[in-house]
């Protein structure tokens, strides 16, 4: 995978891929983020399905195309559902896609997130800097589910737990860095901090990367675009909001108005990505 077009013409292809193809995106989330992660996926032209009955994770995992496991809200059930999800979706080789929310916070949390990589293995792990560093098995102070450390500080945690388990390891804040088992590095600053403002963009962003992985096979390269198109229409979107004097309100509706209609040459011209050698 090392000579993967990542230009930022490619990247484009896959929001491309995702409005052509709609896949559909098993999501295991919390109750605070899941009508918001489930529009997010809508504008962006997916199709989500929030379904976490045990009776019924495995079957749902075994027609959709991505899976995504979310552990914001927990409790046994709904950890047990995603053990027999990710079961499915690790037999039948589609990706999957791990939130581990507060990570650190609570014991009970650490635990959760150690039965789960125990019962599968994700293809791609997202959070905060703190959230990473806690599930590398670093120390960080972790307050709630805000992150205490810097992106930039969990680098080289991110790059340990990518080949731990063999796949993609996101850590997002200010800049977003993605990196992967074979040491493949971007790093991506758009976005704006209003974002910060709005509860579920972190969750939907891990969302976002369940809907590329399920139209592009290298899931670097996924994870790389669903966090381009997001940060470059989270910024598109605070200009907007801003120029028109709302907040944080208006910048929620103004996101996925452009999830659904932001453009090629507007992603191009704003896309900040530098490619680590």
């Amino acid at each position: 995978m090392q000579n993967a077009d990542i230009s930022p013409a490619a990247l484009w292809d896959d929001v491309e891929a995702v409005r052509t193809n709609s896949p559909l995106v098993h999501s295991i989330t919390n109750f605070v983020v899941m009508n918001f992660n489930a529009n997010v996926l809508l504008s962006l032209g997916a199709s989500p399905v929030m379904a976490h009955a045990n009776e019924e994770v495995e079957d749902m995992a075994g027609i959709a195309q991505s899976l995504v496991l979310n552990i914001g809200t927990l409790e046994p059930d709904w950890i047990m559902a995603m053990k027999l999800a990710m079961k499915t979706a690790n037999a039948r080789g589609i990706p999957v896609v791990l939130d581990p929310v507060g990570a650190g916070a609570t014991p009970y949390r650490s635990r959760s997130i150690a039965d789960l990589l125990d019962a599968g293995t994700p293809s791609v792990i997202r959070g905060n800097a703190s959230e990473i560093m806690s599930v590398a098995g670093l120390s960080a102070v972790t307050r709630g589910v805000d992150s205490s450390a810097s992106a930039a500080e969990a680098v080289e945690a991110a790059h340990n737990l990518a080949k731990s388990i063999q796949g993609v390891v996101c850590v997002s804040g200010a800049d977003d860095h993605m990196v992967d088992q074979e040491g493949r590095w971007m790093t991506l600053s758009n976005g704006h901090e209003w974002m910060t403002r709005i509860t579920g963009m972190g969750c939907s962003a891990t969302a976002m990367i369940g809907a590329f992985a399920a139209v592009q096979p290298d899931a670097w390269r996924a994870t790389s675009s669903a966090m381009a198109f997001l940060g470059v229409v989270g910024e598109w979107a605070a200009e907007q909001v801003i120029r028109a004097g709302g907040g944080a309100g208006s910048l929620q509706i103004r996101i996925l108005d452009g999830l659904q209609l932001l453009g090629r040459d507007e992603f191009l011209s704003r896309l900040k990505m530098i490619l680590h050698h």
